[in-house]
């Protein structure tokens, strides 16, 4: 199924776990695919993997969403190798798991500088080109945190809430240019990044994954499929949506 075929995707943090699940995806759906990532050796590693499973050019290369400077860097080189941007998918993202009393502002500051600031870095650079060509599609990684909470996850949380309400904003302001708007919430998922956040701790892990209703923590391509619909024609009427992909860890 060629649903994204010859579309150009630009997805951030796309070197590893959920990101290179959704980069992987959407390539096998015909999509041209720009692999970005804070670490330029997966972000590359991924994009020579995916060049060579699947027809569509795949590119893979550095961006740091915390910079304005380097994601108008990164979509100005996705749009001179690949074209015109068609898809964005803002996915990269980091926590630190810790009571809110015991956070620094330093730990505040990045986390925000990640999951909030990032999200908006990518939508102000690369939406004057969908309103002038008027059409696009954009997909942002929320977490099932930012719509209940999550304890130990105070900032993080807000970060992500505000993901939620910038995107409905957004789907409001960009539906008179035929470009969509939409929020994947994910819940615990087998990432290197839950690896690094349970900290070696085994009753964290084991909390997840019974607060799961299928007992059973997600997995990067649960979400990447639901990207890839949303990010597809068959989403076209869709616009401002949050989806919790969680296994029913939430449901609304």
């Amino acid at each position: 199924m060629d649903r994204l075929q010859d579309r150009v995707v630009f997805v951030t943090g796309a070197g590893r776990g959920i990101g290179r699940a959704i980069a992987e995806r959407l390539a096998s759906e015909g999509a041209r695919v720009a692999v970005t990532d804070i670490d330029p050796a997966t972000a590359a590693a991924t994009a020579e993997a995916l060049g060579e499973r699947y027809a569509g050019p795949c590119i893979g290369f550095e961006v740091d969403v915390s910079s304005k400077a380097s994601v108008v860097a990164g979509v100005a080189e996705t749009e001179r190798r690949l074209g015109p941007i068609d898809v964005l998918v803002n996915n990269a993202g980091w926590d630190k798991v810790e009571p809110f009393l015991e956070s620094s502002e330093e730990t505040w500051e990045r986390v925000i500088a990640i999951n909030l600031m990032g999200p908006l870095h990518c939508f102000k650079t690369v939406l004057p080109g969908m309103v002038e060509r008027g059409s696009g599609s954009i997909v942002s990684i929320s977490s099932d945190a930012g719509r209940n909470g999550s304890s130990g996850e105070a900032v993080y949380s807000a970060a992500k809430a505000g993901i939620i309400g910038i995107s409905k904003t957004l789907a409001r302001e960009m539906a008179r240019y035929n470009i969509n708007v939409n929020v994947v919430c994910p819940g615990p998922t087998e990432t290197q990044l839950l690896e690094e956040v349970t900290g070696g701790r085994p009753k964290l892990r084991e909390a997840f994954t019974r607060a799961v209703p299928f007992r059973r923590l997600g997995q990067p391509e649960d979400i990447a499929g639901v990207v890839a619909f949303l990010a597809s024609d068959d989403a076209s009427y869709m616009t401002g949506q949050t989806l919790s992909v969680s296994g029913g860890l939430t449901m609304m």
